[in-house]
């Protein structure tokens, strides 16, 4: 049995008391978050506004398995925003619409959820009508034309179907259940009720395509409403992408259970703990490169030096040398080079004292 198949479908019930102190654990480190952020200045803010929307948006879309460029993500949500930020590069329309969808969940985070909202969403995300090369009904609901909706993994012929989605029949009355629940409701605590949402929505499964990424914008409407303002210095997608494998367990499982989602609720409350607390170390990135760019606002750096550098003050993995900045840059090894030795000039980069065949460089620290 499916939880949809259950005969008090979609009363949800959950042990509060097991749940309390969790909860409150996750709300107080949330107001102890927005009220550091709250005492840095606006440009301070809408920096960690944008690395924490770039990161929830790659992170959202490498779950389901897309690799979205970076650069483009930022850029997107920089020229949406009005932001000042230089180095912006054109970006695909496939990444301008999952920003547009985010941006509407966020920004008007207040605002009532409707049919028509939800579909300019999904629009958004196939704004060519197609997943890759298969082409897909946007802007309305699934019709399971090619039969039902199923959730399945494995080699073609041995398949395993993890879940199996309500008929398409009863997705109109299914929605508009949840559209008043999510418009109405205002006795659970809008943390639960970002959980809750999540689950429902990717239970309906109301898309051919796309219903991860738009259940998980839901969580971030509902977090923005819980958080009381649109500014995101957290990202949930992020956490969800390092726990995914533990995500889909609990996913199917509670899918196959009873409507007693105390489970699910615990899973999602600790994976939001844990996102608040490595935003913190991101948040300290923010503001290094803040100060970094200030004590260097007078120096004259390229576009190509400008780009690696923000890299490497994010997560740069392994050592920098002029092949990978080459790589990066897209530039010859003896571009990269001179690029690299001017800003050893500069007093920006050193060598490591590490040995090895190539020489590694970092940035100087004093």
């Amino acid at each position: 049995m499916y939880l949809y198949e259950n005969k008090n479908w979609p009363t949800f019930e959950w042990n509060s008391d097991k749940l309390l102190p969790l909860l409150s654990l996750v709300r107080n480190k949330q107001g102890r978050l927005i009220g550091k952020m709250g005492a840095l200045g606006f440009e301070l803010r809408d920096q960690a506004n944008l690395e924490i929307l770039t990161l929830e948006i790659i992170k959202s879309t490498e779950i389901e398995g897309e690799i979205l460029d970076p650069e483009q993500v930022r850029s997107s949500i920089a020229r949406r925003l009005g932001l000042d930020v230089s180095g912006l590069v054109y970006s695909e329309r496939n990444v301008d619409g999952v920003v547009e969808m985010l941006l509407d969940a966020t920004r008007n985070f207040d605002k009532e959820l409707d049919k028509d909202r939800l579909f300019s969403w999904h629009a958004a995300l196939f704004s060519g009508g197609y997943n890759l090369m298969y082409k897909i009904i946007t802007g309305n609901w699934r019709d399971d034309s090619t039969g039902p909706m199923q959730v399945m993994s494995g080699a073609l012929g041995k398949e395993k179907v993890h879940y199996q989605a309500p008929p398409a029949s009863q997705l109109e009355n299914e929605m508009r259940i949840f559209f008043d629940w999510f418009n109405l409701e205002q006795n659970v605590d809008s943390v639960l009720k970002a959980a809750i949402a999540h689950l429902w929505f990717v239970t309906l499964h109301p898309f051919e395509d796309g219903n991860g990424r738009i259940s998980r914008a839901l969580s971030d409407m509902l977090l923005a409403r819980s958080d009381e303002q649109s500014y995101r210095f957290y990202s949930m997608s992020t956490q969800i992408r390092k726990e995914r494998s533990s995500y889909y367990d609990i996913l199917e499982k509670t899918q196959k259970g009873s409507l007693d989602i105390t489970s699910w609720l615990e899973w999602f409350l600790n994976c939001l703990l844990h996102s608040i607390e490595s935003s913190e170390k991101l948040l300290e990135k923010v503001i290094y490169k803040h100060e970094f760019w200030l004590r260097n606002s007078k120096v004259t750096i390229n576009d190509r030096q400008r780009k690696i550098l923000n890299m490497i003050m994010n997560d740069f993995e392994g050592v920098l040398n002029t092949t990978k900045w080459a790589k990066i840059g897209k530039c010859s090894q003896d571009t990269a080079l001179r690029d690299i030795q001017d800003l050893i000039g500069k007093g920006i980069l050193a060598k490591t004292e590490q040995g090895g065949r190539s020489t590694n460089y970092e940035l100087k620290t004093n």
